[in-house]
């Protein structure tokens, strides 16, 4: 046996002390500073909205959680660090090189401080760590009840969504705990003998054997704690594959396993304590195999076993209550089980001309597409370069004169990167150029020579939407930071018009006027200017944070926001209005959605629009409205919706946060819109929830009857996305007049017929109320892809596209393609744009296409539109058996074409092949020639040649059915322009 060695410790000069004593000082306060800088500034933003008490929350609840969290793992890590090493042996057998010997010098040499500094390093990492599930603990402290049970346990909801997260988390912060103390006193023992790999004797001691199994012991007591709870998140599991919830096999199996576990686990826990005084390791080691063996063989193989012998081969029979029990908790927590299904005819025969007729619906078909029109609105209302509009614009309606109707709208804001170079610096970027200027806005049926007519409130005008304050100084475009403010008798210096200049005196700013603020904004921009120009005064208040949906959610960090807020007038000022969401990721048994995935129309992938963030939820309701001054940045919260559980939790928690319902305005009120982001959430669900009856959870498990969201046939195949939802005043079943509402269509499941028409609605009386036409399968009415095929193949419009395109070099635009549901059937409506080549052209509204009754027409307004398709004959859609999609009429199945371009049905594939093949050489000497005439007929040719290639080949398929088309020529077809 040998003596600790006594090695000495290495020293430093008292020079090199101090030099980097003074180091590490200034690179802790400069970090301590930048810390304070970024608290400081929030505190200051939300002292400027009103809403405090929402930063002092967090930061107390913040504090509190890291103190707790903190201070507790540092109190285990040191108090296993200190029972290892005052249990330590004596004397340590060492061999004549031991490597350990320097660190245990050094650890007793200073034995307090080296613990409490590991004590701390963990403590600290842990409080941080823990700090952030500040909303966990609040919502635990102020959940209620949901009024709804589970299907399984019988726990409210409000069990699972506010009190679940908050056991688990504690858990989970007992077995990280419990791991590090374990590791700590594992590595004290070992460092100091109590634990060795080599010499002679015992190679652990007794104390290392009881501190050891202790925590052993206790981790092993927390995962039987675990198992119980675990029980409850069954209700969470993704096992079915195509739901969420317990499984057959997860009630039948896995909950099972989970008690057996947990008893045994129990066993285990009491045999580690109990092999700890026994000082044995026997015991322990043999109930941890137990354990370990049991959680291989009842929680693992035997579900699989189950899942593969029993449920696989009998699913239908199985697995349907634990598919409704889906059915019914997704449709609750997605707000989906009040929607109103009507049969609706779907006719595809009748006048066009009846159509037109109508009162309600026609007159507000809305022709202009406000995801077209940014270029249209800049050139025509920017009136100054640092002027601009939002790449979408928005959708509205407004009481003009006594009559409701949509127009499209757009605040005219400030957008600093249409600065010229030579308008570019820190003067005019933030203190000159600060706001933005009226309100835009255009009847959304009714265009003048191919253009908008706008209607405009700014400072020299004031249209039929008058405004009271047109300057815009918070808004979508206004990202960066701004000052504004002016001595007193100073001169302005913001510009207003090119006539004048102005001063801010609104509320709205944080004030700059002393040197400590100036110097706080300094750091937190990187900007030195705050600190030298003296055009900051006493008077300067800093704007910043100054998006409508980013000041909506740092107000109120629990609400996720709608994509898609929306300017509007509101007592005769401007207001942005933003739609907010309460989400939930623990209801039980509702499916899984992530809103950035439900969210992925066509906006965001072809046309750049903002995303939905990548979160997954189970549960959402738009419970709050938002308003945002555009002038002043006043946010006000609105509970449209107080019965929301989630919603009543957080106003518990700030109590003077959210305005209630009846302070909405009625001018207000009349301004909402049902939100995008959520109908396309609900969207993305009733593809398969729309199920009802009872064999609907059969059904479902069969993939029977389900729909699907068509792609968007306006943009670009290769990055569509699917066709978003369109805002428009429409006639639903049951309404006496057109109200607005959020319309889809929904097709049949790998189909490009019609299922169903949703329909959400805006208006004050039903508002939120969801409506779905149930088309039957007998009538194929076609879906938007046909329709816009139809469109495409029209004469007039190939002529145009290839005149535009091919002569001067214009691009043709297909705005958004609507459908109306009028007479029982279905009008589609499309807006067709021309955009020339120039550099500074932008959209004008060229034609207006419509499809009713199996009829397409063209004009220059929907009235001439739907009188040309009462002219024409009935066009079938591809995959059609004639009258417009009705089988075994065999009536008009045919297209209508001029005798030049008709060709007739070959009598097999290879002289269908020869025609096609003809025809693409046609059109290629067309396009050769120039002559607009000559390539519009072979364009005609080819599009019937490749028709009749393709009837052929599928009669010859029919005939033969193991043949494939490559089976029926000796050639390929050509490939045609």
């Amino acid at each position: 046996m040998a003596m600790r060695p006594n090695a000495g410790v290495p020293t430093m000069s008292k020079r090199t002390k101090r030099v980097l004593i003074a180091l590490v000082s200034l690179g802790v306060l400069g970090v301590l500073w930048f810390q304070f800088v970024g608290v400081y500034v929030n505190w200051l933003w939300f002292g400027e909205v009103g809403f405090r008490e929402v930063f002092t929350t967090q930061v107390l609840t913040r504090v509190v959680l890291f103190l707790i969290a903190g201070l507790g793992a540092a109190a285990v890590v040191f108090l296993c660090i200190l029972m290892a090493y005052r249990s330590r042996p004596v004397f340590v057998p060492t061999g004549e090189a031991d490597p350990l010997a320097p660190y245990r010098a050094l650890v007793t040499g200073r034995p307090r401080l080296i613990t409490l500094v590991l004590s701390g390093v963990v403590g600290l990492v842990a409080g941080l760590s823990a700090q952030s599930e500040w909303d966990t603990v609040q919502l635990f402290m102020h959940g209620g009840s949901f009024g709804t049970s589970d299907a399984q346990f019988q726990h409210d909801v409000g069990f699972y969504v506010f009190k679940l997260p908050f056991i688990q988390m504690i858990l989970s912060w007992l077995f990280v705990a419990t791991v590090i103390g374990f590791v700590a006193a594992l590595v004290t023992h070992y460092l100091f003998g109590g634990i060795r790999l080599s010499g002679p004797g015992r190679r652990i001691t007794t104390a290392a054997t009881l501190q050891l199994s202790l925590l052993i012991g206790a981790f092993v007591l927390l995962k039987a704690v675990q198992y119980w709870f675990d029980r409850y998140s069954l209700l969470f599991s993704n096992r079915g594959g195509s739901f969420t919830g317990a499984s057959y096999t997860d009630v039948n199996a896995v909950l099972p396993a989970k008690i057996i576990l947990m008893v045994i686990a129990a066993i285990c826990a009491v045999g580690f304590i109990v092999g700890a005084f026994l000082r044995s390791v026997k015991l322990p080691a043999i109930a941890l195999g137990l354990l370990v063996l049991a959680s291989v063989l009842i929680g693992g193989v035997w579900p699989l076993v189950l899942q593969q012998v029993v449920v696989n081969p009998n699913g239908i029979s199985r697995e349907p209550p634990y598919i409704q029990r889906n059915l019914d908790a997704t449709k609750a927590a997605y707000g989906m089980d009040d929607i109103e299904y009507i049969d609706y005819p779907g006719t595809i025969s009748g006048n066009p001309l009846d159509v037109a007729e109508d009162e309600q619906t026609i007159p507000n078909a809305r022709l202009l597409d406000p995801n077209v029109l940014n270029p249209t609105f800049t050139q025509q209302q920017q009136l100054e370069n640092f002027y601009g509009f939002p790449a979408q614009l928005s959708v509205d309606r407004y009481n003009v004169d006594g009559t409701v109707q949509d127009y499209v709208v757009a605040a005219r804001e400030l957008n600093a990167g249409g600065l010229a170079e030579n308008q570019r610096n820190w003067i005019n970027e933030h203190m000159v150029f600060t706001h933005g200027n009226g309100f835009v806005a255009a009847p959304a049926n009714t265009v003048q020579n191919g253009y908008p007519e706008y209607t405009v409130s700014d400072l020299f005008q004031q249209g039929d939407i008058p405004v009271d304050q047109p300057r815009t100084y918070y808004g979508q475009l206004t990202t960066d930071y701004a000052i504004v403010g002016a001595e007193e008798g100073g001169a302005p210096r913001e510009y207003d018009t090119r006539q004048s200049n102005y001063t801010y005196t609104g509320q709205g700013g944080v004030h700059l006027g002393n040197l400590f603020q100036r110097l706080v904004f300094a750091t937190q921009y990187g900007e030195a200017n705050f600190l030298f120009s003296s055009e900051i005064n006493g008077n300067s208040k800093i704007m910043y944070n100054r998006d409508p949906a980013d000041r909506v959610e740092s107000a109120a960090p629990f609400l996720t926001t709608d994509t898609k807020p929306y300017p509007a007038v509101v007592g005769g000022r401007i207001v942005w209005i933003v739609d907010a969401y309460t989400t939930a990721t623990n209801y039980p048994y509702s499916q899984n959605v992530t809103l950035s995935d439900a969210t992925q129309s066509s906006l965001v992938q072809a046309r750049g629009a903002q995303g939905q963030v990548a979160e997954q939820v189970s549960y959402i309701r738009n419970s709050v409205k938002a308003t945002v001054d555009a002038y002043d940045g006043t946010v006000t919260l609105y509970a449209v919706d107080e019965s929301d559980p989630v919603l009543q939790a957080w106003r518990g928690i700030f109590p003077d946060l959210v305005q209630p319902n009846s302070a909405v305005s009625d001018d207000l009120r009349a301004h909402f819109r049902y939100p995008q982001d959520l109908f396309e959430v609900q969207r993305y669900l009733l593809q398969e929830y729309h199920l009802t009856g009872p064999d609907a959870a059969v059904q479902f498990f069969q993939s029977s009857g389900f729909w699907r969201v068509p792609n968007d046939p306006t943009v670009n195949e290769s990055t569509a996305g699917v066709q978003p939802p369109y805002y428009l005043q429409v006639q639903i079943p049951g309404q006496e007049t057109a109200q607005f509402e959020l319309t889809s269509v929904l097709l049949g499941f790998q189909r490009e017929f019609m299922s169903a028409y949703l329909s959400a609605n805006s208006d004050p009386a039903d508002y939120g109320k969801l409506t779905v036409l149930r088309l039957p399968d007998s009538t194929q009415t076609p879906g938007p892809q046909q329709v816009q095929q139809l469109f495409r193949s029209t004469q007039q419009v190939s002529e145009r596209v290839t005149l535009s395109t091919q002569t001067n070099g214009s691009q043709v635009i297909f705005g958004n393609l609507l459908t109306l549901p009028v007479n029982d059937g279905l009008l589609y409506v499309e807006p067709f744009y021309i955009q020339t080549a120039s550099r500074t052209s932008f959209p004008q509204l060229n034609w207006v296409l419509v499809w009713y009754g199996g009829r397409v027409g063209v004009g220059t307004t929907l009235r001439l539109a739907l009188e040309d398709a009462a002219e024409s004959s009935i066009v079938p859609v591809e995959g059609d058996t004639g009258n417009g999609g009705q089988p075994g009429t065999g009536t008009e199945s045919t297209p209508p074409t001029s005798p030049s371009t008709q060709v007739p049905l070959p009598a097999d594939a290879a002289e269908a092949q020869q025609d096609l093949t003809d025809a693409v050489a046609a059109m290629d000497q067309a396009r050769q020639s120039g002559d607009l005439g000559r390539i519009g007929t072979a364009t005609e040719q080819l599009e019937q040649a490749v028709k009749n290639y393709l009837q052929v080949v599928e009669r010859t398929q029919l005939s033969n059915p193991g043949t494939t088309p490559s089976e029926t020529t000796t050639e390929q077809a050509p490939a045609g322009g």
